[in-house]
């Protein structure tokens, strides 16, 4: 089943079947990407700016800030979320790094 993902309002919305469904104002606890040097990157996500799907799950290109340090970069294939059934299921930014399934 198709599901229709994209950016919405400069951005700043992911949407998913029309419907906003990821915004970028989280702080994303980052422990699997190289963001920063901080043992945890505490990252404010300030823009998306690309999503796609791939297999199940949907992934965004991102700009984002450290809390914690102040760096600033992007992040291009971050999982905000997952496909089942052809419904999105999003993850919360506080609990996604469990979730998430290296080989799935």
């Amino acid at each position: 089943m198709p599901v229709a993902v994209r950016t919405l309002d400069d951005g700043a919305w992911i949407s998913i079947n029309d419907s906003r469904a990821v915004s970028n104002s989280g702080i994303w606890p980052l422990t699997h990407y190289e963001f920063c040097d901080c043992e945890v990157s505490y990252v404010l996500l300030e823009s998306f700016y690309d999503v796609g799907v791939d297999r199940h799950r949907v992934l965004v290109g991102a700009i984002g800030q450290c809390i914690e340090c102040g760096r600033q970069d992007s992040i291009d294939d971050l999982a905000v979320g997952r496909i089942v059934d052809g419904e999105f299921h999003a993850y919360e930014p506080s609990e996604f790094q469990s979730l998430l399934e290296p080989d799935s």
